[in-house]
């Protein structure tokens, strides 16, 4: 097991510098971003110390490695750097740190604010809603899986498949808009819910955030609709294989009731690809909240992401990426794992 998740941990580090390499090309490699900085007004001199502040005088293959120095938790800096990046975590040596540190994301360009502590106080917000959306997902998806397995070709599988179908097929920013328009907005007065809204209101008195869950529900449901159709189709498909299995007859045979077989012998050798589809989807679903999260106004990352994408804030929409792409690793690896303690048969090696 350990050989195992160090081996997975050394191709997530191989995943990670591909995504770092990616995003430097795409928002630093090709243009000089010191213009988005200043602004419309500036001079050449303070265009020079704000190209001098982003190494942008550098060659790209030198902006390139103090890039990757400040992304990476092991690095090497100097004390200036440290004291002016405000940079947190362990720092060994003289003038010249090696350092095991919190990532530097950089600063934003509008609001010169800390990157990482952008996204971190949104982050919050996106996984709420990933979670509730997965969480939808699973409880009404694997039932219903199940049921129409058990009820094949009677009118609850043929259901069960057509809403599948449907649900896999829209979009989520189509669904987002028309759940919107119609429970947030039409029918407010019944639902009680609203168009836009985030995981937290703001006290009135003392400025305070306060949780609130109620915005959650229609975006959760927007965005747990194509998981929760694939998780049926997936569910249907693998009851349907193990419910032909030897061992399902010998254990009706035991006299264990229909219940049992189903949802404790059944289900749990169904579970496989279940788990596959569940922990790629909450990966995915980091990223897909992106448009649901716009179209809600729920402040997470994907808002922040395309606020700053509108106002060409590099830095922000390259910390995001990622961020996503380091969770999006971390739960895959999390998904190998998880196989083989729900399915023995599974070695992992």
């Amino acid at each position: 097991m350990p050989a195992y998740i160090l081996k997975k941990l050394f191709y997530a580090v191989l995943v990670l510098i591909g995504v770092v390499v990616l995003v430097f090309l795409l928002f630093q490699g090709f243009g000089d971003p010191s213009r988005l900085v200043m602004g419309q007004t500036g001079d050449s001199t303070t265009q020079a110390n704000i190209r001098k502040e982003l190494y942008l005088d550098q060659p790209k293959w030198k902006q390139f490695v103090y890039y990757l120095n400040d992304v990476s938790p092991i690095s090497i800096h100097s004390k200036e750097e440290i004291e002016t990046k405000q940079l947190k975590g362990f720092f060994i040596g003289g003038e010249k740190k090696l350092a095991f540190k919190l990532p530097y994301l950089r600063k934003s360009y509008q609001s010169k604010r800390k990157v990482g502590e952008i996204l971190m106080q949104a982050l919050p917000g996106t996984l709420f809603l990933a979670l509730a959306a997965i969480l939808i997902a699973i409880v009404i998806g694997i039932p219903l899986g199940v049921i129409a397995a058990v009820k094949q070709n009677t009118w609850m599988d043929t259901s069960a498949v057509f809403s599948s179908i449907v649900g896999i097929s829209a979009p989520s920013f189509f669904m987002g808009i028309i759940i919107a328009y119609l429970f947030g907005f039409v029918w407010t007065s019944w639902t009680g819910l609203h168009i836009s809204g985030s995981w937290f209101d703001i006290d009135d008195r003392t400025g305070e955030r306060i949780l609130t869950l109620k915005n959650l529900i229609l975006p959760a449901i927007t965005l747990g609709i194509r998981p929760m159709a694939i998780i049926t189709q997936l569910t249907r498909s693998a009851m349907l294989d193990v419910l032909d299995q030897d061992y399902i007859r010998t254990a009706y045979a035991k006299g264990l009731s229909k219940r049992k077989v189903i949802w404790k012998h059944g289900l749990r050798n169904a579970l496989n690809p279940v788990i596959t589809a569940i922990t790629g989807w909450f990966a995915e679903l980091l990223a897909g909240a992106f448009f649901v999260e716009y179209i809600f106004g729920w402040q997470g990352i994907g808002k922040v992401t395309v606020d700053a994408l509108e106002k060409l804030d590099y830095p922000v929409v390259m910390g995001s990426v990622l961020v996503s792409a380091v969770f999006f690793v971390m739960i895959n690896i999390l998904a190998d794992i998880l196989y083989g303690v729900i399915d023995p048969r599974v070695k992992l090696g």
